[in-house]
């Protein structure tokens, strides 16, 4: 039988592992791996919780004796499986119970859970699903139905006690608050990251908060901006120019990351991006930068609109290619901060931007990002940029 200090021990462990920076996988095979040693006969375990994510819906942690971890995410607009639809973790969350208990030692199991009869016939003795709810920020459907839903399950004779019943309800409280303070800090990374970008929301979290923070990189910016996109509005309407407008992103700012760079900003349906000049130099990031403006280009190409409206033209949109010093950092005000890019590699980028159009290009580079990626290009002149002193010479990327 469980002594009173090997719980306790159990349950300091798992205060220990939620002021830390662990996993949920970490702390679920922890505690299983305690449980047993205690003689609380855990052979299989499933833990599972909603999470608030732009891609991903839900994700669970897969434990079995002597079996590696599994973790599993679930899209938003993945399809509910029969499988789900028939568990009994299901009918729990839904039903607003907070436990079921299934014993699979008898003649019979329930027929409405297929998942029984397979464990039965592979040696389970007992089932066991407890919901241990708490508040976490989730999408407006899951609002007030989050916490962590936990099936245990044993092979041993006789199946849980009522003993190692209470010790797992017990532990499974505790359990809930180390997730919840893995999960709600993985939640504060993803929206970070979400609405400032991997890099950004990783300085911004890791303390650079203060009006002014900041810090001065060499860098390739890249900047596009959308054709006609007053005219689209105006014939679109409001919800369909939405949806345009996120498949010109896709389009886009996809690329941009698809080619290793970040997206800083949208400005209107302007794309600001940046490849950092990194210990491989510049030709690797100016070839990254030319790699995203080409597949740019042929994804506007390839996107279909005619669901939107009859007779669309095909998207286009002007990319300009700059290279140069920028400042990287905390702008705006003190209440209303936002991490962007500044300075006149920036503002060289969006001009370059609008001479597309008048020079009849869908992408301008600088002299030293044409060069420095070997970029298969055409000379369009020298034009005197505004709010710069010398004009400058400009490539046009020929395209596949």
């Amino acid at each position: 039988m469980q002594t009173n200090e090997q719980i306790e021990a159990i349950e300091d462990w798992l205060i220990t592992v939620a002021l830390r920076n662990s996993t949920v996988a970490t702390i679920l095979d922890g505690l299983c791996q305690r449980l047993r040693a205690i003689d609380v006969p855990v052979d299989r375990a499933l833990l599972a919780w909603n999470t608030l994510h732009p891609l991903i819906e839900a994700e669970s942690i897969f434990w079995q004796h002597q079996a590696p971890v599994a973790h599993e995410s679930f899209h938003h607009e993945q399809e509910e499986t029969d499988e789900w639809l028939q568990s009994p973790m299901r009918w729990l969350w839904k039903s607003g119970e907070r436990q079921l208990r299934l014993r699979l030692d008898g003649a019979e199991t329930d027929p409405r859970f297929p998942l029984l009869r397979e464990l039965k016939d592979t040696g389970f003795s007992d089932y066991l699903i407890v919901m241990t709810p708490f508040e976490l920020p989730a999408i407006e459907e899951n609002q007030g139905n989050t916490g962590v839903l936990v099936s245990w399950a044993s092979r041993a004779p006789g199946g849980f006690t009522d003993v190692h019943v209470s010790t797992i309800e017990y532990l499974q409280k505790r359990l809930a608050l180390a997730v919840r303070a893995t999960v709600q800090a993985q939640i504060t990374r993803t929206v970070a990251e979400t609405y400032l970008g991997r890099w950004a929301g990783t300085q911004v979290l890791n303390g650079q908060i203060r009006h002014g923070d900041g810090q001065s990189i060499e860098a390739v910016i890249f900047y596009s901006d959308m054709r006609e996109s007053t005219a689209h509005a105006e014939a679109l309407g409001p919800d369909l120019y939405l949806r345009l407008l996120n498949r010109y992103f896709e389009a886009t700012a996809g690329a941009v990351e698809a080619e290793g760079g970040e997206i800083l900003d949208f400005i209107g349906d302007a794309v600001l991006g940046i490849f950092p000049i990194s210990a491989d130099g510049l030709p690797a990031a100016a070839a990254q930068a030319v790699a995203a403006a080409q597949n740019s280009v042929t994804r506007l190409q390839r996107l279909g609109l005619g669901d939107l409206a009859t007779g669309m033209p095909p998207m286009q949109a002007g990319i300009a290619l700059s290279v140069g010093r920028v400042m990287f950092g905390n702008i705006g005000i003190a209440n209303r901060l936002t991490f962007s890019v500044i300075g006149q590699t920036v503002h060289a980028a969006a001009r370059m931007e609008a001479l597309t159009k008048q020079l009849h290009q869908a992408v301008l580079l600088t002299e030293d990002v044409a060069c420095a990626a070997k970029a298969d290009t055409d000379p369009v002149g020298e034009f005197l940029l505004a709010g710069f002193r010398e004009p400058r010479p400009l490539f046009a990327l020929r395209l596949a």
